[in-house]
């Protein structure tokens, strides 16, 4: 399946359901390369109306990383860390956390 022919499908799936925050995400991740405005307001749209949609922060706090949105980034992950301890995801927590350490150290953060 070429890329055109994912991103129609994901905009149909996002006609037919609205309110499920994958198919945003999946989008978002499709467009990063291509159409990096698009995928942020997609990433944020769904950190806005599905906060507790766990596996948008990943992706999105190194998308905004990418883009030297560094204090996005930052809460992102804090926030994520935040919500993977709340609802005891340990294996995201733990990508979260060692994701978050490189984060500082690439970007001279503590």
């Amino acid at each position: 399946m070429g890329n055109l022919d994912r991103l129609s499908l994901l905009r149909d799936f996002i006609e037919e359901e609205p309110e499920n925050p994958f198919n945003y995400y999946a989008l978002a991740l499709e467009l990063r390369e291509k159409d990096p405005r698009e995928a942020g307001r997609l990433f944020d749209l769904v950190l806005e109306k599905h906060p507790d949609y766990l596996p948008v922060y990943f992706p999105s706090a190194h998308f905004f990383a990418e883009l030297d949105e560094l204090e996005k980034a930052q809460n992102l992950f804090e926030s994520g860390m935040e919500l993977a301890t709340k609802t005891k995801e340990e294996k995201a927590l733990k990508e979260l956390r060692n994701a978050y350490q490189n984060f500082l150290f690439e970007n001279d953060l503590d």
